[in-house]
Formats: structure tokens, C-alpha cells, sequence
């Protein structure tokens, strides 16, 4: 079948990746940072300055990814179908973590013994080495092609014919490496972004050590992406600017210029997604050579025309209102942190007989 999408379909398939876009970029400091609370804070307190650098955007930076999960649901409601029957334990595992740390965040004020604090620190970084090994996984399985055919006796309806461990391929369990280690990349340089003194040292000093390894291994699963599930020139193209901008992030964290440092991995966070979704279109992640006579691409998995005009609007509505209230946040928290700022904690009044 040929694919001739109309705008509005590309129009939904480009908004869609760019909600992944700025998920991957913004939580994904956010995972990194999460990760290394129990290993950068050597004391409560350095702890609670970790926890303090990502606490007044870390929620608001999820709502990238329920966005991302409510457009595919309405604007391709087909591919959401599909996908979620296909990596329902994935999926699953994401959610739990997620759950996880949400409450490692929340709860570990609640109460004042150390072990309780440590354990939810561990809780939070579990659950972010979690979520970002299994999106790494999932999203180089998309570049591979999850394989489909149309369901026994169910016209337009698709099915998974992989099974579970089919997901573990090389090839997609380097890509959970390499976006693991790329987020302790991005979060260790956003840590040093906001502290300071021994907090900031430190966490230069891992993102130094962590940044090699990511230009290796994000290097190795590049080119490996490239020589086999290639999209041509562009593809090539997106690599330079991906390897590139890992190499001026590594370079300008040793500079001291930890903004410059924090957009290099922004932007090869952003160019490696790009080019993921680039590679997706037009089968959305699947492999169709067993259903070419009723394919799951951006046509077949498709919404109504009517159904997209109407997300269209209230996009245009809504997501401006989105954008100005998270950037604004950032603005207002954007100074500096240490353990100076941390208030010793109240002392504990004696049990009312």
C-alpha cells in the first residue's frame, strides 16, 4: 500500500516526536540526576541538594511523556493499540519504576531516620536506571522494527508475532547501555550546572569519567544504527552532530563552561531522538514486510480527520500556555545550590505521653 499521508497525519506524527524530543532532553537530566543521589551525596544534606536541583521541574518534566502517550492514543490510535499490546511488560516495568520514584521524591522527608531517607534515595535511583535501560531498549527495537501482521479474521487490526526476549538483541541491549550512561552524562553536567562547591566538583569530575564512555559506546551504537537500519544521508548527517555535540559537552566540562556542557548533551539527546523518529516514519517502529498488503504505517494507524483538526486547535490553544508556564519555572529555580541552602533539620519533640 502506498503511504500518502495527508498534513494533519504528518503534522501529528511530527508533534508526537516532539514530545519524545523534549521528554528524552528534560527528564532525562532528570533520570541521571536520580541516579546519582545515592553515589554524588556523601550526607543527608548533599543528598537533599541533589534532590533540591531537579524537585521544582522533575513532575512538570513527566508531562512530556503522558502527553506523548495521550496524542498517540487519540491521533493514532492504531499505532498506540499495537504498541502497548506488544511491549505490555515493558511498559509495565516503566510504570512501576516511574510509581517508584515518584514516591522515593515525596516521601523521603516524611521521615527523619537516615535509613528511611537512604532507602528512598536508592528507591529513586532503581527506578530512574530502570526507566531509562527499558526506553533504551524499546527505542532501539523501533529502529530494528517491531514484527506485525494483521490479527486472524480482525481486518485493520494488528499483532506483535515477536516474543519477549526477541526484544533483547544486541544491538537494542547496547542501546539501553548507551542511554543509560548518556543520561548520568546529561544529569551529571546538569548537577554541576546547579551547585556548588564540593557537590559541583564532584559531579564534574563523573561526568568527565562517565563522558568517554558515552562518546564510545554512543559512537558504537550510531554507526552500528546507521550501517544497518540506515535513513540514508541524513542519518549520517544527524550522526556528526550527535558525536559532535558529546565531545563539546565532555570538552566544555573539563572548560568549566557547564552551559555549554548541558546544551551539548542536550542537543545530541535531541539529534540521536530525531533521528530515531526519522527512521519510524513511515511504519511508526514496525516491520510490515508480513502484512504488505494491509500495512501499519502513519495512514492505516490513523485517527479521523476530524478527530486531528480537533487536537490541532487545542494545541494551538494549549501548548503555547504549556511551554510559557514550564520555561517560566526554569527561570524562577535557576540559581545555585548547596549545602549552605539546606536547613539543618528541626529537632524532634519528645513523644506526648
Amino acid at each position: 500500500m502506498t503511504v500518502e499521508p495527508t498534513t494533519l497525519q504528518l503534522v501529528w506524527f511530527g508533534l508526537i516526536a516532539v514530545l519524545w524530543i523534549g521528554y528524552l532532553v528534560l527528564e532525562g537530566f532528570d533520570y541521571g540526576v536520580g541516579m546519582l543521589i545515592p553515589y554524588l551525596g556523601r550526607n543527608d544534606k548533599e543528598r537533599r541538594v541533589l534532590v533540591n536541583t531537579i524537585g521544582p521541574v522533575w513532575d512538570g518534566n513527566e508531562v512530556w511523556l503522558l502527553t506523548a502517550g495521550g496524542a498517540t492514543f487519540a491521533a493514532f490510535p492504531g499505532w498506540y493499540a499495537t504498541l502497548f499490546s506488544a511491549l505490555y511488560l515493558p511498559l509495565f516495568l516503566i510504570l512501576i519504576a516511574l510509581i517508584v520514584r515518584g514516591l522515593a521524591f515525596e516521601y523521603r522527608a516524611k521521615r527523619p531516620e537516615q535509613s528511611w531517607k537512604y532507602g528512598w534515595d536508592r528507591g529513586a535511583s532503581i527506578g530512574s536506571f530502570v526507566v531509562s535501560l527499558v526506553f533504551g531498549v524499546g527505542f532501539s527495537n523501533f529502529v530494528i522494527g517491531l514484527p506485525v501482521q494483521v490479527a486472524d479474521g480482525r481486518q485493520g487490526v494488528h499483532v506483535f508475532t515477536g516474543g519477549f526476549w526477541s526484544l533483547f538483541s544486541p544491538f537494542a541491549l547496547l542501546g539501553g547501555v548507551v542511554l543509560v550512561a548518556l543520561f548520568l552524562f546529561h544529569g551529571a553536567i546538569f548537577i554541576a550546572l546547579k551547585t556548588r562547591g564540593e557537590i559541583h566538583q564532584r559531579a564534574k569530575a563523573f561526568a568527565e569519567k562517565i563522558g568517554l564512555g558515552v562518546i564510545g559506546a554512543g559512537g558504537a551504537w550510531l554507526l552500528w544504527s546507521n550501517l544497518a537500519y540506515g535513513t540514508g544521508v541524513p542519518g549520517w548527517i544527524l550522526l556528526v552532530v550527535a558525536a559532535g555535540g558529546l565531545v563539546m559537552a565532555w570538552y566544555m566540562v573539563r572548560a568549566d563552561r557547564d552551559g555549554w556542557a548541558f546544551i551539548g548533551t542536550a542537543v545530541s539527546t535531541a539529534v540521536i531522538a530525531i533521528g530515531i523518529f526519522l527512521r519510524m516514519y513511515p511504519d511508526l517502529g514496525f516491520d510490515n514486510s508480513s502484512t504488505m498488503d494491509a500495512p501499519l504505517n502513519i495512514v492505516t494507524a490513523s485517527a479521523s480527520p476530524l478527530t486531528l483538526t480537533i487536537m490541532t486547535w487545542a494545541a494551538v490553544v494549549f501548548v503555547p500556555i504549556v511551554l510559557g508556564y514550564q520555561a517560566w519555572s526554569y527561570w524562577v529555580f535557576r540559581r545555585r545550590l548547596s549545602t549552605a541552602n539546606i536547613p539543618d533539620d528541626s529537632p524532634q519533640r519528645e513523644p506526648i505521653p
